[in-house]
């Protein structure tokens, strides 16, 4: 794909009327073009391990090495990895218009991209925490991922640190943050996700009816809607590589 071609394109969004409020629900297929594994797809990590096993507190307490160890490899995986063409288009939409991005993802791949603006609703791989005092902002802190987590290593409030993770059964405590900022959207765009995660999925609802709302997903999308008949939205069936410029073609012509 030749990126500088649609980054010439973009020239076309200087000085737009007005600037457009984007918000961005971004999902695991979006990283997957960069080369991280998803979770729920055929080959998705959930049909490799045993998530009650990795990715839950009970887990965490019975086995706290091998949770330690499946993070430590994700972890040293994100190193080799670099934000993709969609993530750096986003990045680059800045310019011209007001972009937050809400993802799914737990990554850091939309900021080294030049995001400014990311909420995490799931948490981020970079940062660890308490495994007694998650959401603490006194324990949450950033770990270098070429340092692995290990046993015995300790949070300020004395417990061992953990992944700073959302784990099966735990409270996403962003979404009522993310539900806010979707209400203020100008326009809404979904990539790389069916839309079959909870509570992430739902928050399509909470858009303003009359905005333009757009889904980048090469295959069916799950229907979130709670009143499917007044929310319409145009469903680019492409990955999120190609489909963000078929979305910068429409915002073009929008603005």
């Amino acid at each position: 794909m030749n990126n500088s071609k649609k980054y010439l394109h973009l020239n076309e969004l200087k000085e737009p009327t007005l600037r457009q409020h984007i918000v961005v629900l971004s999902g695991a297929g979006m990283s997957a073009e960069s080369g991280l594994s998803t979770f729920r797809d055929e080959n998705g990590l959930w049909k490799q391990f045993d998530w009650e096993r990795l990715a839950s507190i009970e887990g965490f307490y019975e086995e706290p090495e091998a949770v330690l160890e499946f993070y430590n490899i994700r972890r040293k995986r994100l190193m080799e990895v670099e934000p993709n063409h969609a993530h750096n288009l986003l990045a680059e939409l800045e310019k011209w218009h007001n972009v937050t991005i809400i993802t799914q993802n737990v990554d850091n791949l939309h900021e080294r991209a030049g995001s400014s603006n990311v909420i995490h609703l799931h948490g981020e791989l970079t940062k660890v925490t308490s495994s007694q005092n998650r959401n603490s902002p006194n324990c949450i802190k950033e770990l270098p991922l070429d340092i692995p987590i290990r046993i015995g290593d300790k949070a300020a409030d004395g417990s061992q640190l953990r992944p700073f993770i959302v784990w099966f059964g735990e409270f996403v405590s962003d979404f009522e943050i993310a539900v806010e900022i979707v209400k203020r959207a100008d326009i809404f765009l979904v990539i790389g996700t069916s839309l079959t995660v909870y509570p992430a999925a739902s928050l399509i609802n909470h858009a303003q009816r009359n905005i333009p709302k757009f889904i980048i997903n090469p295959g069916d999308v799950v229907n979130p809607f709670d009143d499917p008949s007044s929310i319409v939205y145009e469903h680019i069936k492409e990955s999120a590589t190609t489909g963000i410029e078929t979305f910068i073609d429409r915002l073009i012509e929008l603005t």
